[in-house]
Parts: structure tokens; sequence; C-alpha cells
């Protein structure tokens, strides 16, 4: 919006966003609410957020009418101003299954899973530089049963095992 002021020279002063502008942010911050929301408490927590806000998160889920529901998710919309956005933002497209961001995540594991299934000694230890806290013998004998499956025709137990394995390790470096 412009305005004009009283003295001669009649330059318009730009005010800042626009309405519509801000009504979209707000929008946005309330549907990445919404996505908090869908998290598990563990991994709630594990987000810097204010007290306010893991407080009227915690409400929310007591809110059934839709009129209520919608005015309180305003409030968390307005709570969410006071956050780190891109924080959150790159938090929460990890899980989101058709962000590039967990594609990549899952695609890392996996990888990490095949190079460990060819049995060679300095991919695990490889491994061990990147996930010092990884169980080594464990990690070893979970990629032994996988080859001895294999070779047996067997469903790949071990090799999701192994996975699973991998996955709570990459969690964990990434904070998740």
């Amino acid at each position: 919006m412009t305005e004009f002021h009283d003295d001669e020279s009649l330059e318009p002063v730009d005010e800042g966003k626009s309405k519509t502008q801000i009504k979209r942010e707000m929008d946005a911050l309330q549907e990445m609410g919404k996505r908090l929301l869908a998290l598990k408490p563990d991994q709630l927590a594990k987000l810097e957020l204010t007290d306010k806000l893991r407080l009227a998160l915690a409400e929310a889920s007591r809110h059934t009418a839709r009129g209520a529901l919608k005015r309180h998710m305003s409030y968390v919309g307005k709570l969410m101003r006071d956050q780190d956005i891109e924080q959150i933002q790159t938090y929460l497209d990890l899980f989101d299954s058709s962000s590039a961001a967990h594609n990549q995540h899952f695609h890392q594991i996996e990888r990490w899973r095949d190079r460990l299934l060819t049995g060679r000694s300095d991919e695990l230890e490889l491994f061990m530089l990147a996930y010092p806290a990884a169980d080594r013998q464990h990690l070893r004998q979970l990629a032994r049963q996988a080859a001895k499956e294999a070779e047996q025709n067997k469903p790949p137990t071990a090799a999701r095992k192994l996975f699973k394995a991998i996955r709570v390790l990459a969690d964990d470096a990434k904070g998740l």
C-alpha cells in the first residue's frame, strides 16, 4: 500500500508486505503446524520449539469442533512466527516421502546396505568411519546371514535387519 506525505515531493512510501502476502505466509505457517501435529512425540521432541508452541501442539487434539480447531491452528500459526522455519522445514522434509531430502536419505541407507552385503572388510571399515557408534560384530554377522540366505534362496530377513540397523544409525546421526 502506498502513502503520500504532505510535503512537496509526493514520493510514495512502501509499507512492506501486502495483506495477501501476509495471509499466504500465515497459511503456510498453519500448514507447517499441521505437519508438526502429525509427528510422533519423540520426533517432535527433537525439534527446537518454544514451550508455548509445544503446549499448543499438545492441546490441538482436544479441539474437536471444526471452528475451534481452525482458531487453534491460527494460534499455532501465530506461534510459528517465532520459530526457525528453515530448520523445521528441513526436519519435516526428511519424513515426507515425496521430498527430495527423504529420498536422498533413504537411498544413502540402501547404498550402505548394498555395500555391506558385498562382505568386503574395507566397506565395513568405511561404514565404521562414517558411523563410529555402530556395532561392527553385529553388522558383520547380519551381512554373513544375508549372504547365506541369498545362497539358499530364502527371504532376505537378515538384509532387512541390516537395513533397519543402518537406518537407526543414520537417523541418530542426523538427529531424527
